[in-house]
């Protein structure tokens, strides 16, 4: 069977879930089993984990041949997890879901259909009845409600981790930093429009505990700021940055000349004596700054290497299985 072949990949980042790990892959070969799914492929991205989830994993791989699995040399984040998972992803349709248990696998066979039958491009899980505690329900809330309404698209949980996709969508999105909950902003940039949602059973945390800290808050405000950026002036930040600097600098230039009318025609004295010629040079240096920004930004745009360069320490199934 070949790579072309295949019906579907499971994309599962994961951090110290060594005791999770049998748990979901037999519930997973369960589901896929009963729903005649026989062309899959899991990719296990072990997201430097410091307990035995790799050893588990290449366990595993022994009794479920469809597992593949990719070891991080140190904890890069959920988002550079998902990034290697989809370069790697080679079926017709790719589900990503956590490893916790928390994602029921049930809800693969439902998420291909609407892929494949309904022709969404991207299908993301609602947790309608979350199972975790308000200090994470509530920071959440406000974050999709922020971002509905900043990205015109509405969904009701924007960082489910249970997603599927078209492979088309996440060959084309890159994912960085804390960018994986607005994946579905970065699709819409990207292209892809018919992007739709199902509720999924959200499951009690059963193994570990969560990895959900304050300072995700704070990042996913600015991360939002960020996507919105670059997903609007990304491959043309001359279009944000020299619009706002010729308006400063005309509005510099403006009271400048006016103040200089003044004082030839109307002779009015020392015009450096007026609060507002100050004013009218901050506006005008300001203005030539954020044109020049805008320049440099563009020639960087244009230039720009690969971000996503991360340090793999293993690879383990398909014809790359390797110590790297």
């Amino acid at each position: 069977m070949s790579a072309t072949d295949l019906d579907l990949t499971l994309v599962i980042p994961l951090y110290n879930e060594e005791e999770s790990l049998p748990e979901l892959m037999a519930w997973i070969d369960r589901v896929v089993k009963a729903n005649g799914i026989h062309h899959l492929e899991a990719i296990l991205i072990d997201d430097g984990s410091t307990d035995e989830s790799w050893a588990v994993i290449s366990t595993l791989h022994n009794t479920y041949p469809w597992i593949k699995g990719i070891r991080f040399r140190r904890n890069y984040g959920k988002s550079a997890a998902l990034q290697k998972g989809f370069e790697a992803a080679t079926g017709d349709v790719v589900i990503t879901m956590d490893a916790d248990l928390q994602d029921s696998p049930e809800e693969i066979p439902e998420l291909m259909r609407m892929i494949q039958v309904d022709k969404y491009d991207l299908v993301s899980g609602w947790k309608k009845d979350r199972k975790d505690p308000i200090g994470k329900t509530l920071p959440s809330k406000l974050f999709n409600a922020v971002t509905r309404r900043a990205s015109g698209i509405k969904l009701h949980d924007f960082n489910c981790g249970l997603k599927a996709y078209k492979n088309e969508v996440v060959k084309n999105v890159e994912v960085y930093g804390e960018m994986h909950r607005y994946i579905p902003v970065i699709a819409k940039w990207a292209g892809f429009r018919r992007i739709g949602e199902k509720v999924v059973k959200h499951q009690p945390r059963k193994f570990g505990y969560s990895k959900f800290g304050w300072e995700r808050m704070l990042n996913g405000f600015l991360d939002i700021l960020s996507i919105m950026f670059v997903g609007k002036f990304g491959k043309r930040p001359m279009h944000l940055f020299g619009t706002l600097g010729v308006l400063f600098f005309l509005v510099g230039f403006g009271i400048l000349a006016y103040l200089s009318y003044l004082k030839i025609i109307e002779d009015i004295g020392r015009i450096s004596d007026r609060p507002v010629f100050f004013f009218g040079i901050v506006t005008l240096i300001i203005g030539s700054q954020l044109f020049l920004t805008g320049f440099l930004a563009e020639m960087i745009s244009r230039n720009a290497p690969n971000r996503n360069k991360y340090k793999i320490a293993a690879r383990l199934g398909g014809s790359e299985e390797s110590k790297e």
